[in-house]
């Protein structure tokens, strides 16, 4: 399924004249804060996101892979938010035995986010939110699920998020679990732009027998909002990884075999 209009969903469901509201900016990336949607809001989102550096090792040498999401963001309730989202990535790498390039792009589903705020940061210690996403894909499907912390200080911001998914594969034949915690600490610097610190812990579980890999990433990201739409960006390397039953990638400080060694991700929203 070839899909070249990155702006379909945005177009299509802004003319169903479902409200406008003002763009709700997120100072995170990977990081998800507790935050929804106002009731009847609703705002188009763009992801992209590379996942960059492999090694010879495993027999992908410039590996890069580029993955793009199209979201449709709308407020149900003020509690109660509801996304809906167009995967697709391309992958390309060069295998160094035979000197031959690997290209390949894909469609990888439709994924339908269910975002609800339990306890509101404004009205809290601590704001909290559950988060449900299930994708599908034809031959393969994932369900992932988040416990979402957070809470704003003056200038300051943070968010917490435990996430858990499962991935089923060829043909539903095959599944792997995948554990991941992210934290994000960002700082106001003025009504436009923040500047802060992501980290995020990356696990993969193969079938659920034995917890094979971790990935530990950290690095900035920066924010800027206008009224009507706003940007964020991280750039964060690998800075530590293991895998555990092995070392495939001949690396004793880096997993390069699951893992990249850099993973960037921009986003883009914009109210409608």
């Amino acid at each position: 399924m070839k899909l070249n209009r990155p702006f379909f969903l945005a177009g299509c469901l802004a003319a169903l004249g479902l409200g406008e509201a003002s763009a709700t900016e997120r100072l995170f990336t990977y990081t998800y804060e507790p935050e929804t949607m106002p009731k009847t809001g609703m705002e188009y989102e763009q992801w992209v996101t590379l996942r960059s550096g492999r090694n010879s090792t495993v027999g992908q040498e410039n590996f890069n892979l580029w993955e793009f999401r199209e979201e449709l963001e709308y407020g149900v309730t003020d509690n109660y938010t509801l996304s809906l989202y167009l995967n697709q990535s391309s992958q390309s790498y060069r295998d160094p035995s035979t000197g031959e390039d690997f290209s390949k792009s894909r469609f990888d589903g439709i994924s339908l986010e269910n975002k609800y705020l339990v306890l509101n940061p404004v009205d809290h210690a601590v704001g909290l939110s559950l988060y449900l996403e299930p994708r599908f894909a034809g031959d393969e499907a994932e369900l992932e699920q988040k416990i979402i912390l957070g809470q704003r200080h003056g200038n300051w911001k943070w968010a917490l998020n435990f996430t858990h998914a499962t991935e089923w594969s060829d043909n539903f034949h095959e599944t792997e679990g995948e554990v991941e915690v992210s934290v994000g600490v960002s700082y106001e610097l003025s009504k436009h732009w923040s500047i802060g610190l992501e980290a995020r812990d990356h696990n993969e579980l193969p079938e659920y027998e034995k917890w094979e890999n971790t990935a530990l990433y950290v690095g900035p990201v920066v924010s800027y909002r206008q009224e009507k739409w706003w940007a964020a960006l991280t750039v964060m390397p690998q800075v530590y990884g293991a895998n555990f039953g092995e070392n495939p990638d001949g690396n004793t400080n880096l997993e390069l075999e699951g893992h990249e060694r850099w993973n960037v991700r921009l986003l883009l929203g914009f109210s409608l």
